[in-house]
């Protein structure tokens, strides 16, 4: 272009008013994301010089070295952000700065095939990043020269429709942003502000981004400074190393831990990391931490949660939350992919089929590295187990593809514990299963007290049975999603009738027959006195020590469940439970012989209270339940 051509007004090349002003105020929910546009599109200008380079090595002039600077003027109310990277030309300048949407560096990838491709690292998918100047500016000065020419130009505007273009002289190649201020705009006027969002979303950019120093001289450097005019020295701002796209031979185990503390905000050392580069259809790279201690909101679904993310080291969000399902939301960790499709504002993802199969293998790779814990150090993972052990019983009900894998991972208490910690699985409950015995038998109880002295343990603990004892208030939730581990199902030894199988002898069956034809009497007598507040009454094989048990029906829900249910404000339709008595305990067979039918039906509902206490219910008339039991007490002292 000749250097006559003088100063022109264009128009944008679209509805460039309504747009801007959408953009503006709607595509960006935070200012300070502009700084990161501009770095970013810094950045792309430089690696598409240092790519050109490869084949045009003048292209770099005599200033080989690619960086950026930001700068400010508290003064002027501007913030500058400038590279010497490739440039742009007139035609560039209104094809790139005039057309919203319309991306350089996604054209210059059109022109690349294979390896080429592979190796030119450019994000190459955003068109709009730069318009997000016109957040905080109320006028965007462009001033650039295209690498290898002569020619300078300078693009300006007020994002109002219409943008001037003129030629200038520019001693280098590169390109200069200069941003003018809103007046609600002036905090970005400030080192410290514009070095926080440079750590903050531009840390890992592979170029120094570059800032004046600045430290406070002592009143003899003021005074020498205002004789003489100094240049003023430049700081590099960011790492300018992002460690997650490092080979793991040349990471230290420290600079993994830091690198954990400086993402997580966590002031320990994680439990466990791991660090995979995936290439093949799709390529990005992942750092993946376990933490060692559960934050204090683990527990709340809204809390913050997901990997960051980038895009070629540029930071895109900090809570991708689409990349591991829920019950992994403890994950902490950086994900770095070209293969992403996010909205205009680079702030959301979009509905990407590339998100569900990183999604798959990031989940993958995190179960993975729990077996291996589970495995190798089950020391440690009985302390991640302790910290997340919860979270992770959420998995059956969410991740139905890897449910058999989660529930090799689980861990309950048992009447094989040494106590109440959950330190048994389901691998080794069904290695130490009896011969005959084809299901798994667990009992859910509102502590684990409760669940350790259910009065359903009874016969399991005579017969040398192992129950699985579930006291989280997840558990019920996950049993109604875990339906059998290693082709054996589950059983709720406090739930409908029990049927052991083959593990009753032939004369037990006929002796528990007959203990059902023998008290028929007992069991009507009983039927008529709790009425309405029980399904049924029957003998009961479950116990050998306690005189009576509550058991909940089959296809009803179980009181764990129930409580949390009502708790959460749902109303739950009536559900009775079946009443079993144990005929050979004395207090039945006293119950039996008792002719008053005052006195049996008082005797029977302080039975049925002390039954519905053991099961860790709630009754409806406490004090009636003291004034017969009193009452009995007072008649026995007699």
């Amino acid at each position: 272009m000749a250097v006559e051509t003088k100063k022109e007004t264009l128009g944008f090349q679209t509805e460039v008013k309504q747009l801007l002003h959408l953009m503006i105020h709607s595509l960006y929910s935070n200012r300070e994301i502009f700084l990161r546009e501009l770095i970013s599109n810094a950045s792309d200008a430089a690696d598409k010089l240092r790519y050109e380079a490869l084949h045009n090595s003048a292209l770099l002039e005599s200033d080989p070295n690619l960086e950026i600077r930001v700068d400010f003027d508290k003064e002027a109310k501007t913030v500058t952000v400038a590279d010497n990277g490739i440039g742009m030309n007139r035609e560039d300048v209104i094809a790139h700065l005039g057309t919203i949407a319309k991306s350089g560096t996604a054209d210059f990838l059109k022109t690349l095939t294979g390896d080429q491709k592979k190796d030119s690292q450019l994000i190459g998918q955003f068109g709009v990043g730069f318009y997000s100047a016109f957040i905080v500016a109320d006028k965007v000065t462009v001033e650039t020269r295209k690498a290898d020419t002569e020619e300078a130009v300078r693009w300006e505007s007020d994002g109002s429709g219409e943008f001037t273009v003129e030629p200038i002289t520019k001693d280098k190649r590169g390109t200069t942003i200069i941003l003018h201020l809103k007046p609600e705009a002036e905090e970005f006027a400030d080192g410290w502000r514009l070095r926080n969002i440079i750590r903050k979303y531009s840390d890992h950019i592979s170029m120094p981004i570059l800032m004046r120093k600045e430290v406070m001289p002592t009143a003899e450097e003021e005074e020498k400074e205002e004789k003489e005019e100094k240049a003023p020295e430049w700081e590099t701002v960011n790492t300018a190393k992002a460690l997650w796209t490092r080979s793991r031979s040349d990471i230290t185990d420290d600079e993994y831990k830091e690198f954990y503390k400086h993402i997580s905000h966590d002031h320990t050392d994680p439990l466990k990391w791991s660090h995979n580069r995936v290439e093949g259809k799709l390529e990005y790279n992942s750092l993946l931490y376990i933490p060692a201690r559960a934050p204090f909101d683990l527990y709340n679904r809204d809390m913050q949660k997901g990997l960051k993310l980038y895009v070629q080291r540029v930071f895109i969000m900090d809570q991708a939350d689409e990349f591991l399902p829920m019950y992994l939301r403890f994950i902490k960790g950086v994900i770095d992919s070209n293969d992403l499709s996010l909205n205009v504002s680079r702030e959301i993802l979009q509905k990407d089929p590339a998100v569900d199969s990183m999604k798959t293998a990031l989940t993958k790779r995190v179960l993975d590295m729990l077996e291996k814990l589970a495995r190798k150090e089950p020391e440690q993972y009985a302390s991640f187990w302790k910290e997340f052990g919860q979270v992770l019983k959420e998995g059956p009900a969410e991740d139905y593809a890897n449910r058999e894998r989660i529930a090799k991972l689980l861990r309950f208490s048992s009447t094989e514990s040494q106590g109440p910690e959950q330190d048994q699985s389901l691998e080794g409950y069904v290695s130490r299963m009896k011969e005959g015995q084809d299901k798994i038998y667990y009992i859910a109880a509102e502590t684990p007290k409760a669940a350790a002295n259910s009065p359903h343990l009874e016969v399991f603990r005579k017969k040398g049975l192992e129950v699985l004892l579930l006291s989280d208030r997840v558990d019920e939730w996950l049993m109604s999603h875990l339906f059998e581990f290693d082709g054996k199902s589950f059983v709720d030894i406090g739930r409908g009738d029990l049927d052991l199988g083959k593990l009753d002898s032939e004369e037990e069956k006929q002796a528990q027959e007959e203990a059902a034809k023998e008290n028929e009497d007992l069991v009507k007598r009983i039927k008529d006195v709790l009425g309405a507040d029980v399904e049924a009454v029957r003998v009961t094989h479950r116990l050998t020590d306690s005189p009576a048990c509550l058991v909940v029906g089959q296809h009803d829900m179980g009181l764990q469940m129930r409580r949390i249910m009502e708790a959460a404000g749902q109303s739950m339709p009536e559900s009775k439970p079946i009443f079993e008595i144990n005929p050979e305990h004395p207090l039945i067979d006293r119950l039996d012989k008792e002719v008053d039918e005052d006195r049996f039906a008082d005797l029977t509902r302080v039975v049925f209270d002390q039954a519905s206490l053991a099961a860790g219910g709630q009754l409806d008339d406490p004090a009636a339940y003291v004034k017969r039991l009193n009452k009995l007490l007072l008649e026995m002292a007699d």
